[in-house]
């Protein structure tokens, strides 16, 4: 048990050390403020038309096609 104990305290103390950076980060260090522009191309913001797929005729030899055809449903 003192070896788990032991474990336990150095990550506590390993944890304490990471928070202490980050909040001494946040609060000393000021980030620079600039101004800053993008340029972006006309084909990303509108990409030309997709063609649409058309779909294949159902093929007669497998089960179903029938009513995948004429669009009812088999019971």
């Amino acid at each position: 048990m003192p070896s788990l104990m032991r474990f336990l305290g150095v990550l506590g103390v390993i944890a304490a050390l990471g928070l202490g950076a980050v909040y001494s980060l946040a609060t000393f260090v000021a980030p620079r403020t600039r101004e800053m522009t993008v340029t972006i191309p006309s084909a990303r913001l509108r990409p030309p038309p997709v063609a649409e797929v058309q779909a294949s005729p159902p093929n007669p030899q497998t089960a179903g096609a029938e009513a995948g055809a004429s669009g009812a449903t088999a019971r």
